[in-house]
């Protein structure tokens, strides 16, 4: 669904900086499932509002408010298709930052494509991973600039970032960057990240 590319914007950094992650292909969620946490049940409510406000003829602005632990518990739980070697997603965020923490085994995430660089070497076995990046959106825009990547506590250097980009995502994603612009879905004008929340609204 159109309305599921929102949780693009609260998990576009881990998007961005090497999770790939294919929001096109989620299905409809299901609110109310026995199987799901009352934070899964309530994004899917939350996003299905958001769909159905898409379809208007004048949106309703009343804000959606979408917090770091629906985020977390839609991405753990099935609300997106996590791409292989990526699990234990956790997302917080403080006014106009937002950071991501997952468990990733690069050696199955970068299976499809092997390199020789020894930068990119960096980039194997099972770690624990951190991305802190900027987020913002106005007037249909969002924007993410990626500030630090970290692997198991050391940073990576921003050069081993941008070649990582260059090989692992940008023949399947062209689109994606360090530093990346989009239109927001389903006629979001403005998402505001604050302390662990991002507020949506729809005009």
């Amino acid at each position: 669904m159109k309305s599921l590319r929102i949780v693009r914007f609260t998990a576009s950094i881990l998007f961005l900086a090497f999770v790939a992650v294919s929001l096109s292909s989620q299905t409809k969620p299901q609110p109310g499932t026995r199987n799901h946490s009352a934070a899964y049940n309530s994004m899917a409510q939350k996003l299905d509002r958001i769909a159905r406000n898409d379809q208007q003829a004048r949106p309703d602005p009343t804000p959606t408010r979408i917090t770091a632990e629906e985020a977390s518990a839609w991405m753990n739980e099935g609300g997106v298709k996590l791409p292989a070697g990526v699990d234990q997603v956790r997302f917080r965020s403080q006014p106009g930052v937002v950071t991501a923490n997952a468990r990733i085994d690069f050696d199955k995430f970068t299976a499809s494509r092997a390199s020789y660089n020894p930068l990119l070497s960096l980039f194997s076995g099972v770690h624990q991973v951190v991305v802190v990046a900027g987020a913002a959106g106005a007037n249909g825009q969002a924007s993410i600039s990626v500030q630090t990547l970290t692997i198991d506590g050391v940073q990576v250097p921003r050069m081993a970032m941008e070649l990582f980009v260059d090989h692992y995502l940008k023949p399947k994603y062209p689109n994606v960057g360090l530093d990346t612009r989009f239109r927001m879905p389903s006629r979001v004008d403005t998402a505001i990240v604050g302390r662990d929340e991002v507020t949506l609204t729809q005009r």
